[in-house]
């Protein structure tokens, strides 16, 4: 397992490491996002679908579960924060969603990590100030190990 972590003392910090890390993203990541209310998940999605190349504006797909964003490669964005059951998981199509050409990102995975492949990037987002977060970064396979080593170069920008 590869682990590091990303101090990101403002909003906007988020934003560019999300961001940076959209810039080099590659088809067929999945990244599982986990941590509270406000922590600062979909603003790290925001950034990601602007490092895509996609402008238009980016929402939190909490209501509608999923947000589709047509970007360099396309941008599924999950929440699974008001989902009960994995059933409910599997009824959106999951399985089909990690077989497409983009890159997948799931807020609130860890409500049903059975369902997560074991490539999946983890990314744990941690308060430690009114604006500032610790981003804690896994791989925990081997077909991850090295993009999370890439990426964790590429912080502090």
């Amino acid at each position: 397992m590869v682990t590091s972590s990303f101090l990101c003392e403002t909003p906007e910090q988020t934003f560019q490491l999300g961001e940076a890390i959209g810039k080099s993203a590659q088809a067929g990541e999945v990244w599982c996002l986990t941590g509270g209310l406000g922590a600062g998940k979909t603003q790290f999605v925001k950034g990601m679908a602007k490092g895509l190349d996609y402008e238009a504006p980016v929402t939190s797909p909490t209501f509608s579960l999923q947000n589709i964003y047509p970007a360099r490669l396309p941008l599924y964005h999950f929440d699974w924060y008001r989902l009960n059951k994995p059933e409910e998981v599997e009824g959106l199509g999951w399985s089909e969603w990690l077989s497409k050409d983009g890159v997948v990102v799931v807020e609130w995975g860890d409500k049903f990590p059975q369902l997560l492949p074991s490539y999946a990037i983890h990314m744990l987002f941690d308060t430690v100030s009114d604006q500032g977060r610790r981003l804690i970064i896994q791989g925990k396979d081997e077909q991850n190990k090295s993009r999370v080593q890439e990426i964790i170069l590429c912080w502090p920008l």
